[in-house]
């Protein structure tokens, strides 16, 4: 069965939550969504790294989305 693509759930989950990590943990990323709330909060940079994510995952198409972050595990850019 082949999986369902989250990529514009996560995509926009980066751009508008980017902060609060909740594109990595709707991924799977646990340690990746905790990273980004304490990067928010040491320097403010885990919604920018965030927000540029989530246009990288709203540029590929659903089949590459599936492939590198849902099957591959992706967990930067």
């Amino acid at each position: 069965m082949k999986e369902e693509s989250k990529r514009v759930l996560c995509g926009v989950m980066g751009i508008v939550l980017g902060g609060l990590g909740i594109h990595r943990f709707i991924l799977g990323d646990i340690t990746g969504g905790i990273l980004r709330i304490l990067l928010i909060f040491a320097c403010g940079a885990g919604h920018l790294i965030s927000f540029i994510e989530g246009i990288i995952y709203l540029t590929k198409t659903d089949e590459e989305f599936v492939k590198i972050y849902q099957e591959g595990k992706k967990a930067w850019f």
